[in-house]
């Protein structure tokens, strides 16, 4: 990046600390992506940034534009389906979108579509990171459509296993008690950890 588009994307990151929408907002259509990025920082920290503008964002050319409409994204449910589409971007972008959907509770209309879409990120995709943001986030929303991907989650690498034992804390049932005593002897620690203390918690407030 040369000097003169080092100034421009500093420019408008100041200007969304500084409250001026204008010069914010006359990123968007910058050539560079960094400074289109950073037009939706600036728009976002100073509440300006509308959801139609993320929608657009996430139809950019530039990976680094589309993973910052993920960021802004999350907790705005009306945004639910175009993170659902981003699920099917690149990694990073997918990892991101699925932990916007867990921090976004969907509207009734779209939750079946989210639960779905984020069981088969869990379930199938390639990228075990991906994987691992899929899992964490059908643990966040806690609809029970989501628990047998969670429980394969408890099957899959260490780091996802990680993951999905946590999640398992927000659901209940004879699986979860199942699964959560078959992970005390996991060959990892913070797996076996976290499943001892969910089960401790578990019992405790059974007595």
């Amino acid at each position: 990046m040369n000097r003169t588009h080092h100034d421009r994307v500093h420019a408008i990151v100041v200007a969304g600390h500084a409250g001026d929408e204008t010069v914010a907002r006359s990123g968007l259509e910058d050539q560079d992506p960094r400074a289109r990025a950073a037009a939706l920082g600036s728009l976002d920290r100073m509440g300006a940034l509308g959801d139609d503008t993320i929608r657009a964002a996430f139809r950019d050319g530039h990976v680094a534009v589309r993973l910052r409409a993920t960021k802004v994204a999350a907790g705005r449910p009306s945004l639910a389906t175009a993170l659902v589409e981003a699920l099917d971007d690149e990694p990073g972008v997918a990892e991101n979108a699925a932990f916007a959907l867990g921090e976004s509770r969907p509207p009734p209309s779209e939750a079946t579509n989210v639960i779905d879409a984020l069981a088969a990120m869990a379930l199938t995709h390639d990228d075990s990171l991906c994987r691992e943001a899929a899992v964490a986030a059908l643990g966040s929303l806690g609809d029970p459509r989501g628990l047998d991907a969670v429980l394969h989650g408890c099957t899959d690498r260490a780091t996802v296993r990680r993951r999905a034992v946590l999640a398992l804390a927000a659901f209940d049932g004879e699986e979860v008690s199942s699964m959560l005593e078959r992970l005390t002897a996991d060959r990892d620690l913070q797996v076996r950890q976290a499943a001892e203390d969910l089960l401790g918690i578990e019992r405790g407030e059974a007595t």
